[in-house]
């Protein structure tokens, strides 16, 4: 038997757009049934099983969690990986916006509305991006743009990772 999507675990749509609410109460669901607590007394055999099937719950929550995840899975089932490992092109325009945040936080050192200016500009341009993978995913299709995307949420979040610890 082919093994289950994360979102067929939690009974949802494979989309970029999910209802986050029902994300929640699936997991929340799915754990009280498979928490290995509930198995202490069970034998080995029916604990392993317990725990495995927790820890899947618990894996695939998370991927579903993350919107940079979320949107890799999706591209990679649709033939598209990200490949983000090897390929590290991004557009001349993009690399001109990450050198400019990367002067601004460096600058900002010890300037908080420096900082927060800088960490700002990178939030809107993360709504921005998130709302063109939602396009390209939930609506077009269009796989490649949604690769190209989500490599850019990754560099994106991980820069608000850097600026929060700033």
């Amino acid at each position: 038997m082919a093994q289950m999507s994360p979102f067929q675990l939690f009974g949802l749509k494979p989309a970029f757009t999910i209802d986050l609410e029902r994300l929640e109460a699936a997991y929340q669901a799915g754990m009280m049934k498979v928490h290995p607590d509930r198995f202490a007394g069970r034998p080995a055999a029916e604990r392993r099983v317990a725990e495995q099937w927790s820890t899947r719950i618990n894996e695939s929550y998370q991927l579903l969690k993350s919107p940079v995840k979320r949107a890799a899975w999706l591209c990679e089932a649709a033939g598209h990986p990200l490949e983000a490992e090897t390929n590290t092109s991004m557009p001349m325009d993009f690399l001109m916006t990450q050198i400019a945040w990367r002067e601004a936080l460096e600058a900002a050192q010890g300037d908080k509305e420096a900082l927060e200016a800088v960490r700002r500009e990178a939030l809107d341009l993360r709504e921005e991006v998130l709302k063109s993978i939602t396009q390209a995913i939930d609506v077009d299709g269009a796989w490649q743009q949604a690769v190209d995307l989500t490599r850019k949420l990754m560099f994106i979040d991980r820069f608000l990772e850097e600026a929060v610890s700033e």
